[in-house]
């Protein structure tokens, strides 16, 4: 008689594509305990949380806390065990966790890029001028309007449905989203262009999913089924970067990092939040006989994250 597999309760939040992502590591998770596919929610069970970022809609985060008010609760619920793993957008995590709290595992990634959808532009150069352009993000104001000062960029908060919808019924010129979002939901083909992530960084570890978990249970078996080396080194590398720039939502900076045959190269920049002002940094670095790729990986991110702090000053912070 075969044992039972352990159940593993995910925790996510209640937006179509938090569902959608949380949904692809339920079904790898499950296949990692040894689950059939039929039986993945009976050992791996979804649990909707929903958190205090998808409740307030009407202000940019870094009004009323910043990007730990998409993680808050979930984490509540995982060191209060009603919960044992979450699953999170890489780029929505803070660059310091709670207290027992880990990044256990990091998936291949998505296309990082961020997509530029819009009804009649076909890039954001393409936009008249005043344009309204649509945007949660201040990363994405500052670049835009470092290559357009002359755009109206308004504040769009909601998931990517309702974005979408405010774009197509003429409130917005143009919008930008995650690459990754959009494919995750099979809503890539709405893109008009997909913007260069060497001219405009994305967000430290976009693209990437994070598996969160108690630091007790990081040396589970069924997470080493889901790490994918590659994306855990140049994610260590932006997220490297953002660490050292104590980036929060105050901050617009973009990091990229990519791996081949062992050599990493990392972009990092930094603006202030008009866009007048740009910051950048790039470095190679080979990794082959490095002893630990992740640590090394961080090291550099740390490093062109320091000296862009050092040289931008408080230039690259919104005030208060």
């Amino acid at each position: 008689m075969s044992s039972q597999p352990p159940v593993v309760r995910i925790g996510a939040r209640g937006s179509q594509l938090s569902l959608a992502q949380a949904g692809q590591m339920q079904r790898r998770i499950a296949a990692a305990l040894g689950a059939e596919p039929q039986d993945a929610e009976k050992v791996a069970p979804l649990i909707v949380i929903r958190t205090s970022g998808d409740q307030i809609q009407d202000r940019r985060l870094l009004e009323v806390g910043g990007k730990a008010l998409f993680t808050k609760e979930i984490e509540e619920a995982m060191l209060d065990g009603r919960i044992d793993c979450a699953v999170h957008s890489m780029k929505d995590m803070p660059a310091v966790l709670p207290p027992g709290l880990v990044i256990a595992a990091i998936p291949e990634r998505e296309d990082p890029r961020d997509a530029f959808l819009s009804r009649e532009a076909r890039t954001l150069e393409d936009l008249p001028r005043g344009a309204r352009l649509g945007t949660a993000s201040l990363r994405r104001q500052a670049q835009s309007l470092h290559a357009r000062p002359d755009l109206d960029v308004q504040l769009l908060r909601g998931n990517v449905g309702t974005r979408m919808a405010k774009l197509e019924a003429g409130e917005y010129d143009a919008i930008i989203l995650a690459l990754s979002g959009l494919k995750r939901l099979g809503l890539d083909g709405a893109a008009k262009s997909f913007i260069d992530p060497v001219e405009r960084p994305p967000a430290p570890g976009q693209g990437a999913l994070a598996i969160e978990t108690r630091e007790a249970d990081q040396g589970q078996p069924w997470l080493a089924a889901l790490r994918d080396l590659d994306t855990t080194t140049t994610v260590a590398a932006e997220r490297g970067a953002m660490a050292a720039l104590e980036s929060s939502c105050r901050t617009p900076i973009g990091a990229y990092a990519t791996l081949k045959a062992g050599q990493l190269f990392l972009i990092v920049e930094a603006l202030s939040p008009d866009g007048r002002l740009r910051f950048r940094r790039e470095e190679g670095l080979d990794l082959t006989g490095a002893a630990d790729p992740m640590v090394a990986a961080r090291e550099l991110g740390l490093k062109l994250g320091a000296e862009l702090r050092d040289e931008a000053g408080d230039a690259i912070v919104l005030p208060e």
